[in-house]
C-alpha cells in the first residue's frame, strides 16, 4: 500500500535512468503520444486526479448529519414508542403522535445539521484553489494546452515560469528552472532543477531529486521540459491527500459514549419498572409496555436537535471571526483542546525576512557595507528570494533611502553572474568612476574562500590563514540566535564584462544578518493560549538554531529542544517521556510531526494543529483538530476541519472560546436533562411499587420531556461564565452517570414528599376519602387525575428552574445571569405548561385544573428544592473540582 507522501517506485527508477531509457520502456516518440495512446495509458496507469474530496460529497454530509449514536438510539426508541401506544389497552395512555414526534425531531434535528453543514461546505468549496487548470502538452506532433485532468503517465510537457506543476514530471530539458517545493516540503529554499539523471540513496529527500519535479510544486524562474511519470494519488502529493480519510472522528467517539452511559440507565432501570409494575398491578403485559414508555422518557428526545443547534449556532459565530468551520463536529474538538501544535514559519514568525544587521569585519555597523549589498540585491535578476527583498527594503527608510538612491544613479549595472546552488553567491558588475565594481554577496563558506584580502574603515589588508578564526568570532553568535548571514565582498575590475574566473582575490568587506521575526501579535495570542490552558508545541523543519530563536523571543520554554534526528535515536519508552516535556521540536519530516501528535493523545491530550503545508498534511490528519488557512495547499484545505481566514493565533483563540461556549451549552443540557429525566424515572419506580395506579401516563411522561427539551432548544444562546471558558472540557459520558447519580436522588426525594401530600392529604381531601376507600368510578378517576396533574406540575416546575440552578456554578441571577433568551423561554414556559392544565388539551391527556390550594404547597416545595440543590451543587463542586 502506498504511504502518504511516498515517492513512487517508477519514479525513482527514472529519476537515476538516462531519459533514452525512459523514451524507449514508454513508448514516447518525437511527436508525442497520440489521443488512443494516451487512453490506453490512462487506463493502466489512472487518471490524474486527487479523491481526496471524493468522500465531501453532499450525499456524505447528509449522512452525518442524520446518523450518529444519538439518532440511532432515539430512533429505536420512537419504534419502541410506537409499539408500545398500538398495544396500550387503556384509552388514557394510549398516545399514537409520540413515535412522529420523536421523528420529527429527528428530521428537524438533521436538517439543522445539514444546512449548517452545506453552507460550511459552500464557503469551504470557494475557498479551495485549484491546481494550474492547464498545462503544454506534446500531442500528435503539436504543443497543445489540456487540462491538467487529461495528464496521463508518458505525456511529454513544458513548464514555464508561473506554472504549477501538474503531476510528478522526470525533466528532460530546463534552462535555468528554479522550482518551489513548499507545498511539500514546507521549506522556503528555491532548487534549481536538471535534467540529468542521479544517484539515489536510502536517506535521499524529496529535494534530492534534482531532475524530478513534484506535482504542487511553484516554478519560480526559467523554463523546462519532462515526461509524465506519476499521476492522481500516485503522486507525491496525491498521496498526501488519500491520507483524509484516515481521521477518526473524536466527536461521534464522545457521542457514544454519552448514549452508552444512557443506555446502561435502561437496562437497569426497564427490568425494575417492569417487575415492580407486574408485581403490584398484576397485569405483566401494561407492566411491560410502561416500562418500554419509561426507556422513551429518561432519553432526552431533542438531543440531538439542541447538540446540533449549538453547534450551528458555534460554527456561526465562528465565521463572523475569520473562521470557516468545515465539520461542526470539530466545534467539540476546540471546547477539548489542551495542545495546539503549530509549524513556525508564518505562525509564529511572518512570512517576511529583516535584515537585522549590516556590519563591518569586526561586527559595527556599515553603511558601506549596506550599499554594496543594495546594489548587488537591486541589479540581481536571477531568482528572487526573500533575502534580497530584506535588503531592498532599506531603500524606503528615511535617510538611507536616499543614500541607496544616489549610489544606483551613480553606479549602472554591466553585468552579472546570477546566484546558483552549486556556487551559492550572486556576482554584480557596476561601473565606478574610476575602477568597475564586482560585487559578491552569499554564503559565508563560499565567499570567504573566494577572499584574499579583508577590508576594515577603509583600509586593505591581506587575509592569513591564521586569522580565518576572526570570521567565525564574528559570525557565529549571530547564528547561534538563530539569524541567517550572508558575506559580503567586492573587487575592482577594469572590464564590463564577468566570468567565473573573475569571483576570486575577492576583498571581505563586511556581514549581513537577517531575521525571521516574529509577529508582533504571536507573544500576545500565546499568553492568551496559555491562559486557556492550551499548551503550544512548536513542530518545525527548520534548523534547531532558528527554532530556538524564534521560541525563546515569544516566551516558549526552549530549555529542552528535540531534532527528528534526537528522537529516532530514542528508545519508545523514552520517546514517550521526552515528547510530553518538550516544547518545541526542530528538523523534523513530515512523519515525525504526526508521530509526536499521536504520542501526544496516547498521553491523553486531545491535539489540534495548525499548518498550511503538504508537510504539515499527516499530522493534521492524525490531530484531533485539524486548522489550516485560506492559502494554504488544496489537499491541506481538504484535510482540515477548520480553515482559518487570517493566519493569525489571536482568530484562533477565539476560536476556542466559542468552541468552548458551544460545548459547554450541550453538555448543560446534557447533563442536567439526562439527572432530572433519571430522577423523574426513579420516582415512577417508587410509586409504582406503592400506587395503586400509575403516577403518570406515558403521553403524559413524553408530554413532559418535550415541552422542557423544546425549552431547552434556546440554550445555544445562554450566556456561559468565563470560568467555564478557562480550561478545556471534556466530550465523553466518563462523568456524566456519577452526575445523574448524585442530583436525581435529589429530585426523587421532592418527587417523593409530593406523592406523599398529594395521595394521603390533598385528593383525599377533594376526593372525599383516601384512593381504597373510594367505591364509584368517577372518585376513582378525579383522584388518578389530581394526583398525576399534581405531580406534572411538580416535575415540570423543578426540571425548569433546576435548569437555571445547574447551568452555572455561581449563585444563578446574582453571580451569574442567564441571557434574555433563556430568562425570557423559561418564564414563558412555566407559565405556559401551568396554564396547559387548565384548557381542554390538557384534558384530552388526563390533566385538570388544580385548586389554588396546591400552587401554596407547589411554591413552598419548589423553594426547598432550590435550596437543597444550591446546597447540593456547592458539595459536588468540592467534591470534583467541576460541575461540567
Amino acid at each position: 500500500m502506498k504511504h502518504g507522501g511516498s515517492i513512487h517506485k517508477r519514479v525513482m527508477y527514472y529519476a537515476q535512468q538516462e531519459k533514452e531509457v525512459l523514451y524507449c520502456d514508454l513508448n514516447i516518440k518525437d511527436t508525442g503520444y497520440t489521443e488512443r495512446q494516451a487512453e490506453k495509458s490512462r487506463e493502466k496507469y489512472g487518471s490524474n486526479l486527487i479523491s481526496g474530496r471524493a468522500s465531501d460529497t453532499i450525499f456524505y454530509r447528509l449522512r452525518r448529519a442524520f446518523i450518529n449514536p444519538f439518532t440511532t438510539v432515539l430512533l429505536a426508541l420512537a419504534v419502541v414508542s410506537f409499539i408500545t401506544d398500538m398495544l396500550q389497552v387503556e384509552s388514557f395512555s394510549r398516545n399514537v403522535t409520540a413515535s412522529p414526534i420523536i421523528f420529527c425531531m429527528l428530521v428537524v434535528s438533521g436538517m439543522i445539521r445539514f444546512i449548517q453543514e452545506m453552507k460550511s461546505k459552500k464557503v469551504a468549496d470557494h475557498l479551495v484553489s485549484l491546481l494550474h487548470s492547464t498545462v503544454t502538452v506534446l500531442r500528435e506532433g503539436k504543443w497543445t494546452e489540456l487540462s491538467s485532468s487529461e495528464l496521463t503517465v508518458g505525456d511529454q510537457v513544458r513548464i514555464f515560469a508561473g506554472d504549477r506543476i501538474p503531476a510528478d514530471i522526470r525533466l528532460t530539458k530546463t534552462a535555468d528552472l528554479f522550482l518551489s517545493q513548499s507545498v511539500i516540503t514546507g521549506e522556503s529554499a528555491v532548487l534549481e532543477k536538471t535534467s540529468g539523471k542521479i544517484s539515489i540513496q536510502d536517506s535521499c529527500t524529496y529535494s534530492d531529486y534534482k531532475n524530478i519535479a513534484w506535482m504542487g510544486s511553484a516554478v519560480m524562474g526559467g523554463s523546462g521540459e519532462g515526461i509524465v511519470l506519476a499521476v492522481g494519488p500516485d503522486t507525491v502529493y496525491g498521496g498526501f491527500s488519500g491520507m483524509i480519510s484516515q481521521r477518526k472522528n473524536k466527536f461521534d467517539q464522545g457521542a457514544a459514549s454519552i448514549a452508552r452511559v444512557l443506555l446502561r440507565f435502561m437496562g437497569v432501570l426497564i427490568p425494575i419498572v417492569f417487575v415492580a409494575c407486574g408485581l403490584t398491578k398484576g397485569n405483566w403485559a401494561a407492566a411491560f409496555l410502561f416500562a418500554l414508555s419509561v426507556a422513551v422518557g429518561l432519553t432526552p428526545e431533542m438531543l440531538p436537535m439542541v447538540i446540533n443547534a449549538c453547534l450551528a449556532k458555534g460554527s456561526a459565530s465562528m465565521g463572523k471571526k475569520q473562521t470557516v468551520v468545515k465539520n461542526i463536529n470539530a466545534m467539540q474538538g476546540f471546547g477539548s483542546m489542551d495542545v495546539l501544535c503549530v509549524d513556525k514559519t508564518g505562525t509564529l514568525t511572518g512570512d517576511i525576512i529583516l535584515l537585522e544587521y549590516y556590519m563591518d569585519i569586526l561586527g559595527n555597523e556599515s553603511e558601506r557595507v549596506l550599499e554594496l549589498s543594495y546594489l548587488n540585491s537591486l541589479y540581481h535578476t536571477g531568482v528572487r528570494n526573500h533575502l534580497d527583498t530584506a535588503v531592498l527594503k532599506y531603500r524606503e527608510m528615511p535617510g538611507l533611502g536616499e543614500q541607496l538612491g544616489r549610489a544606483a544613479e551613480q553606479k549602472a549595472k554591466l553585468d552579472e553572474i546570477p546566484f546558483d546552488y552549486e556556487r551559492k553567491i550572486a556576482s554584480i558588475l557596476v561601473g565606478g568612476e574610476e575602477n568597475n565594481l564586482l560585487i559578491v554577496k552569499g554564503s559565508i563558506e563560499e565567499v570567504c574562500s573566494r577572499c584574499r584580502y579583508v577590508e576594515y574603515k577603509g583600509e586593505k589588508r591581506e587575509k592569513k590563514p591564521e586569522n580565518s578564526f576572526d570570521v567565525h568570532a564574528v559570525v557565529d553568535e549571530i547564528l547561534e540566535d538563530g539569524m541567517k548571514v550572508l558575506a559580503v565582498a567586492y573587487k575592482p575590475v577594469k572590464k564590463n564584462n564577468l566570468t567565473k574566473e573573475d569571483e576570486t582575490d575577492l576583498i571581505l568587506i563586511g556581514y549581513l544578518a537577517f531575521f525571521d521575526a516574529p509577529k508582533k501579535t504571536a507573544a500576545d495570542a500565546i499568553g492568551k493560549l496559555k491562559a486557556l490552558q492550551v499548551g503550544i508545541r512548536v513542530l518545525t523543519g527548520d534548523q534547531k538554531s532558528v527554532a530556538a530563536s524564534v521560541c525563546h523571543r515569544l516566551g516558549i520554554d526552549t530549555s529542552q529542544i528535540l531534532t527528528g534526528a534526537e528522537l529516532d535515536a530514542m528508545s519508545e519508552e523514552k520517546q514517550i517521556m521526552q515528547i510530553e516535556n518538550t516544547m518545541v521540536f526542530a528538523e523534523l519530516s513530515p512523519k515525525q510531526k504526526a508521530e509526536i501528535v499521536e504520542t501526544l493523545q496516547a498521553n491523553g491530550h486531545t491535539v489540534g494543529y495548525l499548518g498550511d503545508g503538504m508537510n504539515d498534511l499527516p499530522a493534521m490528519v492524525e490531530s484531533d483538530v485539524g486548522i489550516s488557512v485560506d492559502t494554504a495547499a488544496e489537499a491541506v484545505k481538504e484535510g482540515a476541519d477548520v480553515i482559518l481566514l487570517k493566519k493569525d493565533l489571536n482568530v484562533l483563540e477565539e476560536g476556542i472560546l466559542e468552541g468552548r461556549k458551544a460545548f459547554s451549552n450541550m453538555t448543560k443540557y446534557i447533563r442536567i436533562t439526562a439527572s432530572s429525566n433519571f430522577g423523574n424515572i426513579f420516582s415512577i419506580v417508587i410509586a409504582s411499587v406503592v400506587l395503586p395506579f400509575l403516577p403518570i401516563t406515558s403521553v403524559q411522561l413524553l408530554l413532559l420531556n418535550l415541552l422542557y427539551d423544546t425549552l431547552c432548544l434556546v440554550l445555544p444562546w445562554d450566556h456561559v461564565d468565563q470560568d467555564a471558558c478557562s480550561r478545556p472540557l471534556e466530550w465523553s459520558g466518563r462523568t456524566l452517570g456519577r452526575f445523574m447519580k448524585f442530583f436525581g436522588p435529589v429530585s426523587s426525594f421532592f418527587d417523593v414528599i409530593t406523592f406523599l401530600f398529594l395521595y394521603f392529604i390533598f385528593c383525599p381531601a377533594l376526593c372525599g376519602g383516601e384512593f381504597a376507600q373510594l367505591t364509584e368510578t368517577a372518585a376513582q378517576t378525579q383522584f388518578i387525575m389530581l394526583f398525576q396533574t399534581g405531580w406534572f406540575l411538580e416535575s415540570m416546575w423543578t426540571q425548569v428552574l433546576i435548569l437555571h440552578l445547574l447551568r452555572t456554578r455561581r449563585i444563578p441571577m446574582l453571580q451569574s445571569r442567564p441571557s434574555g433568551p433563556v430568562m425570557f423561554v423559561t418564564t414563558v414556559g412555566i407559565l405556559f405548561f401551568t396554564v396547559l392544565t387548565f384548557t381542554p388539551l390538557g384534558k384530552i391527556i388526563g390533566m385538570m385544573a388544580m385548586p389554588v390550594s396546591y400552587f401554596g404547597f407547589l411554591v413552598g416545595v419548589v423553594i426547598l428544592y432550590l435550596f437543597v440543590v444550591t446546597v447540593a451543587k456547592g458539595i459536588y463542586v468540592r467534591k470534583y473540582k467541576e460541575l461540567f
